[in-house]
């Protein structure tokens, strides 16, 4: 019986974080939407870059954010199954990859600069502009990520998760996953449609 209490409050508490996280999920659609919006209407301007090229580096920044969502997932999975050496390795991974892909964004944006391409001044141009709101706002809401993946880690490590109690790292994976379908939107997006 209060096994059964216990699993009923655990359910209404998952639903209830589980809900908070799309609406929050929602609002961070609702920005981009409006920046790829204001991108579509500003592609008309005279001062629009044509043959603009994305450097190799966001190729490889959005193949390790899919990899780290693919990390994550697997190490939800090794925590159901009671693996927790191999999960804490793959969580630690995760963290590694979202830091390769900060790094390999930056690096991005320094090919950019070398070749004159940059968002602001006398030689700045709209839609280099563009591209460092997009990777900024993204970075600046992985940011969240990173805080709930360190979380878990530590949660982890503490062993406060089990296959029944898994809360915590599903949040910061579906938060995780989120970012990683944000950023590949917008890759695509900017690519396709540049």
């Amino acid at each position: 019986m209060e096994e059964n209490k216990v699993t009923e409050e655990y359910q209404r508490k998952s639903k209830t974080y589980k809900m908070v996280m799309i609406f929050g999920m929602i609002s961070i659609v609702m920005i981009f939407a409006g920046l790829t919006s204001a991108f579509v209407v500003s592609k008309s301007r005279k001062d629009w870059l044509q043959n603009f090229e994305l450097p190799d580096t966001f190729l490889y920044s959005t193949i390790i954010l899919l990899v780290s969502s693919l990390t994550f997932w697997v190490a939800k999975r090794m925590v159901k199954a009671g693996k927790n050496g191999l999960a804490m390795l793959l969580l630690i991974a995760t963290l590694a990859l979202g830091i390769l892909f900060v790094i390999y964004q930056f690096k991005g944006f320094d090919i950019l600069f070398n070749e004159g391409l940059v968002p602001v001044g006398p030689s700045g141009s709209v839609t280099i502009s563009f591209l460092y709101a997009f990777v900024v706002v993204h970075v600046a809401h992985l940011v969240g990520g990173f805080i709930s993946l360190l979380i878990v880690i530590y949660n982890h490590y503490k062993q406060k998760y089990n296959s029944g109690q898994t809360l915590g790292i599903e949040l910061s994976a579906m938060y995780w996953h989120f970012m990683d379908f944000v950023w590949l939107y917008l890759f695509l997006f900017f690519y396709f449609f540049k």
